[in-house]
């Protein structure tokens, strides 16, 4: 559970993610608990209001959920959930934002795919 806090993005949205990826790569697996608010905090050395919002943005978004009284878990069938939203979030940031790029300099949808392809194969 390690990785480095990001200066140009709040440390909740950050945490979300870690607890997201944690999801995805199987380190946390869907009915498993959670680590703790104080163990987030003590472990990044942040504030535990920090970490609880992130969490709270998890449980907003159904990926998390509460037993009262034991702690914080992984829901059912989020894998599949949080890889959909970031393929979203991929195409909006990244291929959405490379077309626009690519219209502007005259590039062709057919250069642009062969732009691709020559990255993968390392020419």
């Amino acid at each position: 559970m390690s990785f480095t806090m990001d200066d140009s993005r709040p440390i909740f949205q950050q945490i979300a993610e870690r607890i997201e990826n944690d999801i995805l790569e199987g380190r946390l697996p869907e009915e498993s608990q959670v680590p703790s608010t104080n163990q987030f905090a003590a472990f990044y050395q942040i504030n535990p209001a920090t970490v609880l919002k992130g969490v709270n943005l998890l449980v907003d978004q159904q990926i998390l959920y509460k037993k009262r009284g034991i702690g914080m878990f992984v829901s059912s069938g989020v894998r599949e959930k949080i890889l959909e939203n970031r393929k979203e979030r991929f195409y909006e940031q990244y291929v959405f934002a490379m077309v626009r790029e690519a219209e502007k300099l005259g590039i062709s949808a057919e250069q642009l795919t062969e732009m691709i392809r020559r990255k993968e194969t390392g020419r």
